[in-house]
């Protein structure tokens, strides 16, 4: 007998597809529903040998509280490089930083450099072939170990709880 869980391997994700799908065609006809549908079965049937293990929330209110202080920080970050910008008489100090890594997991790992990349300012550059350094660069530092203490305490100590914990 065939199982949900074999021929819908990733449900989410098929769902997400057919709304996109939907979004796309902008159309709600039989035919487009279908084939809508047997996308959204299709691709994740023939893409999830290649997908990483989902990840498993260990604090899902710990979550929603990480995101909402990153969409705090990204819009705070938007108005500081903005006032870099427009004061020209206040000189940014731009700078690599190599930040130490306490997590360990490849998609917490990518979660942080994403997160320090989406906030104005700062961006990850690199992560060394170890897996323990991640090379940031800030607009504007003023104390090198105050942006790792930030970045520890503001991302990486939450993240580890939430996933890794």
């Amino acid at each position: 007998m065939i199982t949900p869980r074999s021929w819908l391997p990733i449900p989410l994700l098929s769902l997400l597809l057919l709304l996109v799908w939907l979004l796309l065609v902008r159309s709600l006809t039989v035919g487009h529903l279908l084939l809508g549908s047997a996308l959204a079965v299709a691709i994740p049937l023939f893409t999830y040998r290649f997908w990483d293990v989902q990840p498993r929330v260990k604090r899902p209110g710990l979550l929603l509280r990480f995101i909402l202080r990153v969409l705090g920080d990204i819009i705070v970050a938007n108005f500081q490089v903005a006032w870099l910008i427009i004061n020209p008489w206040q000189r940014s100090r731009p700078h690599f930083v190599e930040y130490p890594l306490m997590l360990e997991e490849r998609f917490t790992i990518t979660l942080l450099a994403n997160t320090i990349s989406l906030t104005p300012g700062t961006v990850s550059a690199n992560l060394r072939m170890d897996g323990k350094t991640l090379l940031v660069h800030a607009l504007n530092v003023e104390d090198e170990d105050a942006l790792i203490a930030e970045i520890r305490d503001r991302y990486e100590r939450p993240l580890k709880e939430i996933y890794e914990c």
